[in-house]
């Protein structure tokens, strides 16, 4: 057998495989010092490790099994993976609306070939009424590959090109639009295109997957579903993050683009609303409003798009004991715009001072914001902030660090006036400040104590 067989693996992996006679996509049991499991040898990618052996178990997870711990391994068939997905034409009904599916990276939805092991990508409307058949209950869809990028890889080009096709499709009348993206900042891209795409007459949705379709707990079907029924069916015209709510498959939540965060690495209600509450509350059947203070869909086509966007702006947390130097770097290279996410009511130390004169000296724009997240900059309490205002340093009440970075960089892209941009940066344009945060905004349990156990046993299922 040649390498060709044993995709992606290398090393002592490579050598235990070819040990054995086990290539890839071989339907095999391995005998470990751990103990026996049984599945499907799947590929690796070329950067991965050579220590281990991926093995997609008969539950659907996949493990890594270490070679070094693998004693014998016995083959019981081969699968040869099949890629593609039977296409099943998406049915048309005038009845129902328009929709468009936007894909910037990433898996909008896929498939789990049992047969092989694979796990198909699907998105082309056939290939998604493939995999999702109820989303044609909902709507008629159409899908755009605009890019094929993982989320970290968003930026500046991406946001642009994305708010300027949501334009287009908005012109020609459709009724909704979702955009796929991964999760890990798919909170950045809401904001922006919450500045970007102003007044639209219609709901855009953003929505990701915590967990992959292969896995038996993924949320890529229905959160696909959720979102395409916001954005079909929803009054509310606005950019929003439609992901779970709870932890369970009962119901997603639309977020606001501008005041969402993720807030965890795995799970899938990942996405909060922070200092405020959800827009909505959405299931296969039902959209429930949870608010009523957002914009509404309109029969119009109008809309505006302004992608201004100057890239020369950085987010700092400051940390105890942090150097000017950290400060000066972003001077010295011709920084526009800092965001600072500083401590309590919005502080840095005092050895920063030098670099914050020189900032405001050299016309930079630096904006304070919470590294708490939730609650309000609060620089007229101690002589610390006040003398940071001195030094030019500008609060931005309780607007999140992320959302403060891109609309600075958005702001500072339409002017370089610098009371033009704090104007800019003042006006409320998606809710990304709030005039207060309401008592239920800012909920977070402490697990353990004896009330907080007790009123979770009353609702966990």
């Amino acid at each position: 057998m040649n390498n060709s067989e044993y995709k992606g693996y290398r090393g002592i992996a490579l050598d235990t495989l070819k040990q054995f006679g086990a290539p890839v996509w071989s339907d095999v049991t391995i005998q470990t010092h751990q103990g026996e499991f049984t599945g499907i040898i799947l590929p690796r990618s070329e950067t991965a490790d050579e220590y281990h052996i991926v093995l997609k178990l008969r539950s659907g997870y996949n493990i890594g099994i270490a070679a070094k711990n693998i004693t014998c391994i016995t083959v019981t068939g081969r699968k040869e993976a099949h890629y593609k997905i039977p296409e099943k034409e998406f049915p048309y009904d005038p009845k129902k609306p328009r929709v468009k599916l936007f894909g910037t990276g990433g898996t909008i939805a896929s498939r789990l070939d049992y047969r092989t092991g694979a796990v198909i990508p699907a998105f082309s409307p056939g290939e998604l009424y493939g995999s999702v058949p109820e989303l044609a209950d909902l709507c008629n869809l159409e899908t755009e590959k605009l890019y094929g990028v993982f989320s970290e890889n968003m930026g500046p080009e991406q946001w642009k090109g994305t708010a300027e096709a949501i334009g287009r499709e908005i012109e020609k009348g459709v009724q909704g639009i979702v955009i796929g993206h991964g999760t890990d900042t798919m909170h950045h891209t809401a904001a922006i295109l919450s500045f970007m795409v102003q007044n639209s007459p219609v709901p855009i949705v953003m929505v990701g997957s915590q967990r992959s379709s292969d896995r038996p707990s993924s949320d890529a079907a229905l959160n696909l579903m959720h979102s395409v029924k916001a954005a079909a069916e929803s009054d509310i015209a606005e950019v929003m993050v439609c992901m779970f709510g709870p932890t369970s498959d009962e119901y997603g939540l639309l977020h606001r683009g501008t005041r969402v965060r993720k807030m965890h690495s795995s799970y899938r209600s990942t996405f909060r609303t922070i200092g405020d509450i959800p827009l909505a509350m959405v299931s296969r059947t039902a959209i429930r409003p949870l608010r009523t203070d957002y914009k509404r869909r309109r029969n119009d086509k109008n809309v505006i798009i302004n992608t201004a966007f100057e890239e020369m702006v950085s987010i700092v947390y400051y940390y105890p004991n942090m150097r000017a130097d950290i400060l000066d770097s972003l001077i010295d290279n011709g920084y526009k715009g800092i965001v600072i996410a500083g401590t309590g009511l919005g502080h840095v130390n005092k050895p920063l001072y030098p670099a914050l004169k020189r900032a405001k000296d050299k016309g930079i724009a630096v904006y304070m914001t919470v590294q708490t997240l939730w609650g309000y900059v609060q620089m007229y309490v101690y002589d610390t902030g006040r003398d940071m205002m001195e030094l030019g340093v500008v609060p931005m009440a309780n607007m999140l660090p992320e959302v403060a970075y891109v609309k600075l960089g958005w702001a500072l892209g339409q002017t370089s006036d610098l009371d033009e941009v704090k104007k800019i940066m003042y006006t409320p344009i998606a809710g990304e400040i709030t005039e207060r945060e309401l008592s239920n905004g800012y909920l977070i349990f402490q697990g353990g104590i004896p009330e907080v156990e007790e009123f979770i046993s009353k609702i966990r299922k």
